[in-house]
């Protein structure tokens, strides 16, 4: 092979810093995203994990924004129309709690099946099976991840304290639907199930109080 052949398989410079620069890019992301989601869900404050998944889409949990409803001047039964051309979606429902947390908390159905825009509404069941009066806070999450964009959740008991009294038992309502979109979006195709997990976590307040979750095994 001549100097000239050889030269010319090797890429131009250019083309070999960007290619470093973006292999650079993605390995920063993915630890960047590593670290961020340790340190948001198990030590910060919920405020600041709900903010980070509904901005970024990060977690898996739906984002608010104007394309998807988190436009307070878009009314929202603009969207709420099924599309009755689209199979029914499946979403079946997870529950979990932190093993510091006393509690019991299962969803009430396993699956429902939703047109895209149209609402549906799922309970879940938690009892705080010990002695003590407990407040608990919720994180939630939409597998798959690209689905959650699509997920919107109108009313739920998400990031909010909930109080129960010792052996109390109550059924925490979701309200939710598939926007629309769903159906025009090409990386959804194929997607016929999805599933929405909760992990309950034992409450706290630092001394700034603010609410903080328990990390779990804690």
């Amino acid at each position: 092979m001549t100097k000239e052949s050889r030269r010319s398989t090797v890429p131009p410079m250019h083309q070999m810093h960007a290619r470093y620069r973006e292999k650079n890019r993605t390995a920063m992301n993915y630890v960047f995203s590593v670290i961020l989601g340790t340190v948001a869900l198990s030590y910060g404050s919920v405020p600041m994990y709900k903010m980070i998944c509904q901005t970024t889409g990060w977690g898996g949990q739906p984002i608010k924004s104007a394309a998807h409803g988190g436009d307070s001047t878009i009314d929202p039964s603009e969207r709420l129309k099924p599309i009755e051309s689209h199979p029914r979606i499946r979403i079946t429902f997870n529950g979990s709690v932190s093993d510091v947390l006393p509690w019991k908390f299962v969803p009430q159905q396993r699956e429902v099946r939703v047109l895209p825009g149209e609402t549906a509404l799922a309970f879940y069941t938690a009892t705080n099976t010990s002695s003590e009066d407990i407040i608990g806070v919720a994180t939630y999450s939409v597998t798959p991840g690209q689905v959650a964009p699509y997920f919107s959740k109108i009313q739920c008991f998400c990031f909010e304290e909930q109080r129960l009294n010792a052996g109390e038992t109550v059924d925490m309502p979701v309200f939710f639907y598939i926007d629309p979109e769903f159906v025009t979006d090409v990386n959804m195709k194929g997607i016929e199930t999805v599933t929405l997990s909760y992990t309950f976590f034992k409450a706290k307040y630092d001394k700034d109080g603010h609410l903080r979750p328990v990390p779990m095994g804690r």
